[in-house]
């Protein structure tokens, strides 16, 4: 299975992936391309990305949705946010129309491979500087539209909106996951002990 979380900033994707990965630390955990693009080449993220940027974040993207595994994989972000971002450097003049092109190639050769792509609602999650992030409201705002926008264009079958706080959210990927038929790697089956101690709040 290829599962990916994705959203706006700040909405909590990174605290779940990272809980996924201590309890059932035997799947492969990829983290967020934006920022690995940033540590390794140097370039300007968020709302300064530019045409390299977004063109070396897409091929990120491309290589994580078909690279060949022999285990679970999730993502911290996938294709469809690729595309998100690189809208909204468009609109607002950072990038050319031909990197928004490249990023809808990229995003409509590789929507079918996730087998599940998990949105983490922004709700209930407060912007957070973790010296990275963005921590502009509006530039989030914007972001969240457009990711209104094009989330209609993933299967439904494969869509999971998760909500409330972060047990709750736990709790939905879990139920999901069992539906795929993935009880049996479940945290609820695998490693209840360490999901179960996790605290509301």
């Amino acid at each position: 299975m290829l599962i990916s979380f994705s959203g706006a900033q700040s909405t909590g994707k990174s605290t779940l992936l990272k809980m996924w990965q201590d309890g059932v630390p035997e799947w492969d955990y990829i983290p967020e391309v934006t920022r690995l693009v940033r540590r390794e080449y140097d370039l300007p993220i968020n709302e300064d990305g530019t045409d390299l940027t977004q063109t070396m974040i897409m091929s990120e993207h491309l290589r994580n949705a078909f690279v060949k595994r022999d285990k679970h994989a999730i993502l911290d972000r996938c294709s469809l946010d690729g595309l998100v971002y690189t809208h909204w450097l468009c609109d607002n003049k950072k990038v050319t129309m031909g990197a928004y092109s490249h990023a809808r190639y990229v995003f409509d050769n590789t929507i079918d491979k996730y087998d599940l792509i998990i949105y983490t609602s922004p709700e209930d999650v407060p912007v957070v500087d973790d010296g990275e992030r963005s921590i502009n409201v509006k530039f989030r705002e914007e972001i969240i539209e457009l990711f209104e926008r094009y989330i209609v264009r993933v299967s439904p079958e494969k869509l999971l909106r998760v909500r409330g706080d972060v047990r709750q959210r736990i709790d939905q990927i879990g139920l999901a996951f069992e539906q795929l038929g993935m009880g049996g790697y479940s945290p609820f089956t695998y490693n209840r002990s360490f999901f179960s101690s996790i605290s509301s709040n």
